[in-house]
This record gives C-alpha cells, sequence and structure tokens, in this order.
C-alpha cells in the first residue's frame, strides 16, 4: 500500500493541472476585482487548447455519429465534476434535439446521489466503473466516452476497460498529456496549471464542458437535427419552447404568427413538419414522408441541397 501511495504521488507530480500557477501565486491576498481578472486571464486560454485537438474530436464526431446511425448510443462516463458534466450534457441533448433520454447517457461514480453531494474517493471505485458499463448493457454499437482531468481516474479507467471487452467504440478525454491508455480515439486538451493549483473545477472542467458541447452539438447536426443554425427538432415541452417554435416558423416560411401556430398544431408540434407543410403545400402525412426519404435533413426535403 505505501509503494501504491508513492507511485499516485509521483504521477500527480507529473500532472500540469496539479502545478501551481506562477501567474496567480499572488492571488490570496489580491483585491477581489484582481482575483476576478486572474481568473479571468486563465479562462481565456481555454478556447486556444481546445482549438488545438479539433482533429481529435473531429474523429470523436465521427465515431459518435456512426454509433447514433446503427441505433447505438453515447455514454459517458467520469467521477466528480468530470462526471457530473456528462450528467448535463446528456440531460440538455433531448429539449435542444428532440432525441430519445436513453439516446445520450451520463453515468457518474457513485451514481445519481454523488451528482447533488460529492463522495470523496468514489473515483478510486475502478470495478464500479466496470460495473456501470455492465449495467447499461453497453454492445458494440454504442460508444463510451471516459471523461477526466488527470488522465488516471480508475473508475473512468474501468469503464473503458469493460466497453473495450464488450468491442464499444471507445473515447478518452482528459486534461494532461501522457495518457497511456488503448482507446479509438484520445483527446488530450492541455490547459495547464489552474489558478488554484489542482482545482479541476476550474479551466479543466471548462474546457471538458467546451468539448462535450461540440462532440454532441456536432453529431447532432450530422443527424440533420439542425437547419442552417437553427434547432428545428427542438421538443416544446415548456411555453417558452412552444414559442421559439412557432418563431422558428415564422422564420424560415415567413407565415404570420396566427398561420405559424395553426400549422405547428397541425403538424403535431414538429418544427420540421409545419416547414415542410408550409412551404411546400403539403399535408403532415405527406410532409412527414418527404423529411423521412430526406433523412430528417430539412434543406433536403425542402429541396434546397
Amino acid at each position: 500500500m505505501p509503494e501504491e501511495r508513492e507511485n499516485l504521488f509521483d504521477l500527480l507530480q507529473d500532472l500540469t493541472t496539479e502545478r501551481r500557477n506562477p501567474r496567480t501565486k499572488a492571488i490570496d491576498l489580491a483585491s477581489t476585482r484582481r482575483i476576478l481578472e486572474l481568473m479571468s486571464a486563465e479562462d481565456r486560454t481555454v478556447a486556444e487548447a481546445v482549438g488545438r485537438v479539433i482533429p481529435m474530436i473531429a474523429r470523436a464526431v465521427d465515431l459518435v455519429v456512426e454509433s447514433f446511425k446503427h441505433g447505438g448510443r453515447l455514454l459517458y462516463a467520469g467521477a466528480g465534476t468530470s462526471g457530473r458534466l456528462g450528467v448535463i450534457d446528456a440531460a440538455e441533448c433531448p429539449p435542444t434535439f428532440g432525441v430519445d433520454p436513453g439516446m445520450v447517457v451520463g453515468m457518474i461514480a457513485g451514481g445519481r446521489d454523488t451528482v447533488f453531494l460529492s463522495r470523496e474517493g468514489i473515483e478510486d471505485d475502478k470495478p464500479g466503473g466496470m460495473r456501470d458499463v455492465e449495467a447499461h448493457d453497453v454492445l458494440e454499437k454504442d460508444t463510451v466516452m471516459g471523461i477526466t482531468a488527470s488522465r488516471r481516474t480508475p473508475y473512468v479507467l474501468g469503464a473503458l476497460e469493460e466497453a473495450k471487452r464488450r468491442k464499444a467504440k471507445t473515447i478518452f478525454l482528459c486534461c494532461n498529456e501522457g495518457a497511456q491508455i488503448d482507446v479509438d480515439v484520445k483527446i488530450c486538451v492541455v490547459v495547464g496549471p489552474e489558478a488554484i493549483a489542482g482545482s479541476t473545477r476550474l479551466k479543466a472542467a471548462t474546457a471538458q464542458k467546451m468539448i462535450l458541447n461540440m462532440v454532441t452539438t456536432a453529431s447532432m447536426v450530422k443527424l440533420g437535427k439542425v437547419y442552417e443554425n437553427l434547432m428545428v427538432d427542438l421538443k416544446p415541452a415548456s411555453e417558452k419552447l412552444v414559442e421559439r417554435a412557432k418563431g422558428i416558423i415564422m422564420m424560415l416560411t415567413g407565415a404570420e404568427y396566427e398561420r405559424a401556430s395553426e400549422v405547428f398544431a397541425a403538424s403535431g408540434r414538429n418544427v420540421k413538419v409545419a416547414v415542410v407543410m408550409q412551404k411546400l403545400g403539403l399535408g403532415r402525412k405527406e410532409a412527414e414522408s418527404a423529411l423521412k426519404k430526406a433523412d430528417g435533413f430539412l434543406a433536403r426535403a425542402l429541396g434546397e441541397r
């Protein structure tokens, strides 16, 4: 046990996210405004770091799209902040893109309770990661994406190990160089030392959130869930989203508010169907058929591309 702890200590010393940031050494005695300026300056470097790994993110997106097209899922696996970010991204996909809640799944070490209350040490449960993948009945057509700032979180490594055993596609997202792991796609976004040493809920988490946004959004675009830059497959589950849906119909067809409301209702509250009905003068079934032939892409159903 002492030897294992010593090895872990040495590993942590090698992580850039654990190092002290020379630019923020005086943050403890700084004014409120200066604290925020220092943090903001560090945050501005994150987008550049993410930009440098776009080729790897693109490969990840292509894997995810392949899974979706074959009826598979994207499953995130993470602990602590990384796990919560996966859960958040998964939860946001259904209302944004109108997909089934089971299409993107967030797995977090310790289960649902740790989304709201941290449990120290749960990230070290490698068998727990393996069990969660087993519990979700991961198949060859699925993609499992492990998320960790440190590159060594046992829960995440266990989930990926079990996913590979089941022949699923695998993606590894970390915020340090030197990850030695056998996966299909490895995304190492190096954000450097945090404003507060080791606090990976800061830059590392921001980078992870940006990349998860990119992976699911780009995947949904490639599935026809977006027309131009509009959320035409949104699920109108609230008054705000209903009005947004009508606004999109008005924007794309030139219809007045009352007509947009009528065609939206007649379409079964489906924006894409409503737009095809209004622009091509079709009934609901004919519009649905046109979209099906176009693989769900509104532009193709309208004969634009």
